[in-house]
């Protein structure tokens, strides 16, 4: 099916035909937007398990350093807010449970808000709602000089028989360009100039900012830095095709019914990370893992020679193990066991409470909450992007098959707390038979 993978990264920008296309991996939680890095590997316990898929503060803060234009920009949350520029009336008709929400101007990610008016691209692109829709969305202008940017928003529902889960868009984009991707020389500046931000800890910590307690604040890409990356390259700027498999293919003839994930190095990443001076975190990871394991044998071994003594032989850990931080239990948490019903919850977070309406001048900053003067759909009538961005058609698939199965199952973990990870493929044979949805 894809014969060659380029790994985006935890968040990142890359070139195709002349169009800068940029995304963001994870899930915004609004409790938990967590202010470090990334310190989760397999095998995964009852915390980490729950927190590896969270955005963090330091890939937003990587993608805010950006200056240049972005014409298209994915992300698996809505950005928060977006559903006031398009047909919000028929999004609550067909999802009637993300009203509260709504209203409350509390569904969606404010991390992503952030990046869609510092980025402001062409064209957004998320998931995560299970639901079509579209916005269009016309930002401020900065100075009266610079012309107002719009945003054309789409979501797509789920990959299931009778969903609109597909739809073509004809992009304009350079046609003498290449047919590979390319790097994109800002971002792998900004990269660099903030690769001494990263680390592998479960310590918080936040970003740089102009608040009198960071000698500097800005990491964006100077002309200069950008201009070293090309040369660096040799103004060859085409990524390679180096996609490698690290795990072995699914045989259907060799079902598995438990697997333990594995904590692998990806050699893109490495000899990405190598190339360019980068720290490769899960390289990071896994030499923390090691010297974490070294120095509790060693503290085996003293406890053993030192049975009598009422002392502690352990010595403080250089990476900080306490996952006191991580709840266990998370309101708003898409469950890993929960079905994959028509109408799941999986993106309700918790209720603003009647008595303590939210801040938005507080959590978001001056420019997110949007003036009147923007552009927002009636409620009445579907916005002018739902009509453009459908001229070129949907398609759909028509096979179904039985929804019963579950796409990951947390079973029983073992003494240390690891869970074993139960995979199952849904919808395996979803493209199996035309017919078996009218014998159902």
């Amino acid at each position: 099916v894809a014969p060659n993978i380029y790994y985006l990264g935890y968040a990142g920008v890359v070139r195709f035909r002349g169009l800068r296309i940029g995304g963001i991996s994870g899930i915004f939680k609004s409790h938990d937007y967590r202010k470090g890095s990334h310190f989760e590997c397999p095998p995964y316990n009852q915390q980490t398990i729950r927190s590896a898929y969270h955005v963090r503060n330091i890939e937003v803060f990587k993608l805010k350093q950006l200056k240049r234009p972005i014409d298209i920009f994915m992300s698996h949350d809505w950005p928060r807010s977006i559903y006031h520029y398009g047909n919000k009336k028929q999004l609550l008709k067909m999802k009637s449970f993300f009203r509260q929400e709504v209203e409350s101007n509390t569904l969606g990610s404010p991390a992503a808000s952030e990046l869609l008016q510092h980025l402001k691209p062409t064209y957004w692109f998320s998931a995560h709602l299970h639901v079509k829709f579209a916005a269009f969305m016309q930002h401020q202008a900065n100075s009266k000089e610079e012309l107002p940017k719009a945003t054309k928003f789409l979501a797509l529902d789920k990959c299931l028989p009778h969903r609109d889960f597909l739809q073509i868009i004809d992009i304009e984009h350079d046609p003498s360009a290449g047919d590979s991707l390319e790097y994109d020389a800002e971002w792998i500046a900004v990269l660099k100039a903030t690769n001494s931000l990263v680390n592998v800890t479960q310590s918080s910590w936040n970003m740089p900012e102009n608040n009198g307690l960071h000698a500097k604040w800005d990491y964006s890409a100077t002309e200069e830095a950008i201009k070293e990356v090309l040369e660096e390259l040799n103004h060859n700027l085409k990524i390679p095709c180096n996609f490698t498999l690290t795990a072995a293919c699914y045989d259907p003839s060799k079902p598995q019914k438990q697997v333990v994930p594995v904590h692998t190095i990806n050699p893109q990443t490495t000899e990405f990370c190598a190339q360019f001076g980068l720290t490769d975190i899960n390289d990071r990871i896994q030499q923390a893992k090691e010297e974490s394991s070294v120095r509790g044998e060693c503290e085996d071994e003293e406890e053993e020679e030192e049975m009598d003594s009422t002392g502690s032989a352990e010595e403080p850990s250089e990476y900080n193990t306490d996952n006191s931080g991580l709840s266990s239990i998370n309101p708003d948490e898409i469950m890993l066991d929960e079905e994959g019903g028509d109408e799941d919850l999986s993106t309700c977070s918790v209720d603003p409470s009647p008595d303590h309406p939210p801040d938005f001048s507080a959590s978001f900053s001056d420019i997110r909450i949007m003036p009147d003067s923007m552009a927002v759909s009636s409620d009445d009538t579907m916005d002018s992007t739902n009509e453009e961005l459908e001229k070129s058609g949907v398609s759909k698939q028509v096979e179904e098959k039985s929804l019963n199965e579950r796409p990951l199952k947390r079973i029983g973990g073992d003494e240390n707390g690891n869970s074993a990870i139960k995979i199952k493929r849904r919808n395996q044979a979803i493209y199996a038979a035309e017919d078996e949805d009218k014998t159902e």
